[in-house]
């Protein structure tokens, strides 16, 4: 199957045996990490094209825009890859809650380790 993204950035992905990129979502302004995702290159070129944080479910093995059924939305202001090309960081404007139990962040949860000073 023929990537729909750019050549070029389709060969700097290293993608996992499913063919999938670990995505993560980042508040922009703020830093905030909200949740972490899979895309694929489709799930990507949607992103890139359309702005609207579009994910692939494992678990559905389909694509999702992120607030589509919820209204809880991320506008994409920057994507970002990492030094590995096994990452992508994506900036967005979060409008509601990030994660599916209906916390601002997926990250709010158990807390395993915090350095005082």
């Amino acid at each position: 199957m023929t990537s729909p993204l750019d050549p070029a950035l389709a060969a700097r992905l290293k993608r996992n045996p499913d063919g999938l990129v670990c995505a993560v979502a980042q508040q922009r302004g703020t830093g905030e990490v909200l949740m972490v995702a899979w895309m694929d290159d489709e799930a990507l070129h949607r992103t890139l094209t359309t702005r609207k944080a579009t994910y692939f479910s494992r678990s559905r093995q389909s694509y999702w825009v992120k607030g589509e059924t919820s209204g809880h939305t991320q506008h994409v202001h920057e994507v970002r890859l990492d030094c590995d090309g096994d990452t992508l960081l994506l900036v967005v404007d979060q409008v509601g809650a990030a994660c599916h139990t209906g916390e601002r962040t997926c990250f709010d949860a158990d807390v395993l380790l915090r350095m005082e000073d």
